[in-house]
């Protein structure tokens, strides 16, 4: 999927991002979810198939990538 499949998307942030643009933007379509950085949108994005993004989601939800987590 290249950076073209993504242009229709809604790409939207955490409504806990802070003021400073220092977060990453979300967008969902049927086969991809889009994950790009707020501050450098001309440099592309990753695509992710929604199985793997939900389970990225959970690990981060438990705290798996916290640093200092084993």
């Amino acid at each position: 999927m290249g950076i073209r499949d993504m242009a229709p998307a809604a790409w939207r942030m955490s409504s806990h991002s802070g003021s400073d643009g220092n977060c990453v933007e979300v967008a969902v379509l049927d086969v991809r979810v889009g994950v790009r950085d707020s501050k450098a949108l001309d440099a592309g994005h990753l695509a992710f198939i929604p199985r793997a993004w939900s389970a990225f989601v959970a690990e981060a939800k438990a705290g798996r990538y916290d640093r200092g987590a084993k």
